[in-house]
């Protein structure tokens, strides 16, 4: 827990956490993420997508790796637990079974991936897409608010763009993929239990959606003349609401929003949305986005102004591994803690796992049900049940 504060004082703004992916912060967290690494008796090293990698050998190399971990960036004026909560509970795995002297088979990965919230360049999964072999090289060719390229960050990282399909582990032989990360959610809380089984993951939607009007004098353009790009995107912000409340499940949300030229006296001529379209059924999820997409279209057209739907990312949902997913409950079971399934309305790295490997995930009770926030909170108590589950599962798959 301590480590978790620790950590959340790295950051690349004064006041408030937010760590970017490739940025003098996130070289920072890997720094001293990757000592704890080496305390904890693991070679460390980083790869060419800028994922942190500690590596506790087993006995037998034929015996495969299993991987632990979550991601180290953050959303912007983040809380401390949301994905280095899984990645430090880890650690705290591999130094334990450490100084037990439990012997493995197998190898643990212990992972910290670099880029899991998207918030540089808008799209999730850097890091974990590299590892799973899903990396596409046209996300190298994004550009941030600053003008930089994915790849020259990269490149300023210490990664290197050019290798990033080494970061694959496909030919390798990888027995799974584990995650520990707090609820993001209230239903551990209002269950009065500590730790809980995700069961599945639900499928996501992100696109970012411009509108293209004309700028003009806020004093001089009649309203009846006005080709206002900020006003259809807020009709647009109203309808993925709507589209929201009325389906069952759908969880849609334009969480940035911004007007160009950005001047109080000038009629916006450009304005950009995000879009975040969520559901565990990915026909319903689907049939959404065409609706708000054939919703911009209509907006646009009434308004007289252009659009351009650009997509930035479209996950499937995503199912866990039965074996992996027992296993967790089993550990949860004999801790003495009530068994307890939920889906993940989030996305999280097992996302771009799944294509590698089987996952399964494990979720610690947070406060109010709070996250992406910095009054996130997770209780010593807990964290140290879900410590001991992971513990539990590693040495089962090991016996």
């Amino acid at each position: 827990m301590a480590r978790c504060r620790a950590l959340a004082a790295v950051s690349e703004e004064r006041g408030r956490l937010t760590r970017r992916f490739a940025t003098p912060a996130m070289t920072h967290a890997n720094a001293l993420v990757g000592g704890w690494m080496a305390e904890a008796g693991m070679i460390v090293r980083t790869d060419a997508a800028g994922n942190l990698i500690g590596r506790a050998a087993g006995a037998s190399p034929e015996a495969g790796t299993l991987l632990l971990g979550s991601h180290l960036d953050t959303v912007r004026d983040a809380g401390a637990f949301d994905g280095p909560l899984g990645v430090l509970v880890a650690i705290a795995c591999v130094a334990r079974l450490r100084d037990a002297e439990v012997g493995l088979p197998f190898a643990i990965d212990v992972l910290g991936f670099s880029d899991e919230e998207g918030l540089r360049f808008g799209t999730a999964y850097l890091g974990s897409r590299a590892v799973a072999g899903t990396f596409d090289p046209a996300l190298l060719e994004l550009i941030d608010d600053d003008g930089i390229t994915a790849r020259d960050a990269l490149a300023g990282f210490g990664g290197r763009p050019a290798a990033v399909a080494g970061a694959s582990r496909r030919d390798e032989r990888i027995l799974g993929y584990v995650e520990v990360h707090m609820e993001q959610g209230p239903v551990l809380e209002e269950r009065g239990v500590p730790v809980g089984v995700v069961s599945a993951i639900a499928g996501a939607t992100r696109a970012e959606v411009r509108f293209a009007g004309r700028a003009g004098h806020a004093g001089t353009v009649p309203m009846e003349s006005r080709r206002d790009a900020a006003c259809a995107a807020a009709e647009l912000v109203l309808a993925v609401e709507s589209a929201g409340r009325r389906t069952a499940g759908l969880l849609a949300t334009v969480g940035r929003l911004s007007a160009l030229p950005g001047a109080p006296n000038v009629v916006p001529g450009a304005a950009i949305a995000s879009l975040d379209v969520r559901h565990a059924d990915d026909a319903v999820r689907a049939a959404a986005v065409a609706a708000l997409r054939d919703a911009a279209v209509e907006i646009a057209m009434r308004r007289g102004v252009a659009v351009d739907w650009q997509p930035r990312l479209d996950n499937p949902a995503v199912a866990v591994d039965a074996g992996l997913t027992e296993a967790l409950a089993r550990a949860v079971r004999a801790r003495g803690v009530p068994e307890v399934r939920l889906a993940s309305g989030a996305g999280h790295d097992g996302v771009a796992l799944s294509e590698l490997c089987g996952i399964a995930m494990l979720f610690v009770r947070c406060a109010d049900g709070l996250s992406h926030h910095p009054d996130e909170a997770v209780s010593a108590d807990d964290a140290e049940v879900a410590l001991d589950v992971l513990c539990s599962v590693v040495t089962g798959l090991g016996a």
